[in-house]
């Protein structure tokens, strides 16, 4: 990496992308951001970047681009468009996709750029909302080893556990087993808020103990306070992890793997978000539990 820190072209400025872009510019990186939103714009002008009314004005001098959109439609249409990523960002730039999207997509995404002279890695996120905030998420990271090195700096003002975990798509693969395990525990922590509830136990209380021993969880530690008070403000959307399940499942029938409990909750994240509940944050499963329970609020 060159004693200068490279300029960065980032793209979707959402609940996540707004507060990483704004960790690059406290560490020095020099930040051109895009995004559909005007007030998002503002914001990373007021946190000292430079808006950009286009994706290609954003890349065009960029030596990193950075995506942090929603799901593969908004990926392929930033990348393959005609005001796109690979129609305009110089030959020999980094372009580090951080969206949760198929393996698959990915892995032609790598194919495609590498047609173009752009280098690819795929490195999406855990830790959600707090996580980026915090500057304190998981990243993990498909492609070349000398590419990841490359954009280690960066990764470490966003990151606290930043792994290569293998070619391009491998960093989608593990977030898929990522939201698998978490949308499995949280079901789980669901259940137990309503069992503790129904029997006529301190929650509260019996959060602390669980949170002490072999059932302890970050899910646990993060949402206890949605959980007990609440409050589903969403940092995570039931929506977008309903997109994950489904990455999850496809992925898993691709490669012959079984994920039973992990399709029986990829059908309870589809059942709370038909029932008008995609818009709140993941620990809202919890209120799929209670309806199920006969509970009503």
């Amino acid at each position: 990496m060159p004693t200068a820190l490279p300029r960065v072209a980032w793209i979707g400025l959402g609940v996540m992308g707004s507060p990483m872009a704004e960790h690059l510019l406290k560490a020095g990186f020099h930040v051109t951001g895009h995004t559909l939103e005007q007030h998002k714009l503002d914001r990373l002008a007021a946190a000292g970047g430079t808006p950009a009314a286009s994706v290609a004005e954003a890349v065009r001098d960029a030596d990193v681009i950075v995506t942090m959109v929603p799901a593969d439609a908004e990926v392929k249409a930033v990348a393959y468009g005609d005001d796109g990523v690979l129609a305009h960002a110089r030959r020999g730039a980094l372009f580090i996709d951080m969206s949760s999207i198929t393996p698959a997509t990915s892995v032609e995404l790598a194919a495609a750029a590498r047609e173009k002279g752009i280098r690819v890695l795929d490195a999406p996120v855990s830790g959600g909302e707090s996580g980026a905030v915090e500057a304190v998420l998981s990243i993990m990271a498909g492609g070349e080893r000398a590419d990841f090195d490359e954009a280690r700096p960066l990764f470490d003002v966003l990151g606290r556990t930043v792994v290569l975990c293998g070619p391009h798509g491998a960093g989608q693969t593990v977030k898929a087993a990522n939201q698998l395990i978490v949308a499995v525990n949280l079901q789980a922590c669901a259940e137990a808020v309503v069992f503790l509830e129904r029997s006529g136990v301190d929650v509260s209380a019996a959060l602390d103990v669980l949170g002490g021993g072999l059932a302890a969880s970050a899910v646990l530690d993060r949402k206890r306070d949605n959980f007990l008070g609440r409050d589903f403000t969403p940092g995570f959307r039931i929506d977008l992890h309903h997109k994950d399940m489904g990455i999850v499942t496809e992925a898993a029938r691709a490669t012959g793997a079984a994920i039973p409990a992990g399709s029986l909750v990829a059908g309870l994240v589809a059942s709370v978000r038909a029932q008008g509940d995609g818009g709140l944050d993941h620990s809202a499963l919890l209120r799929g539990v209670e309806r199920m329970s006969g509970v009503t609020r």
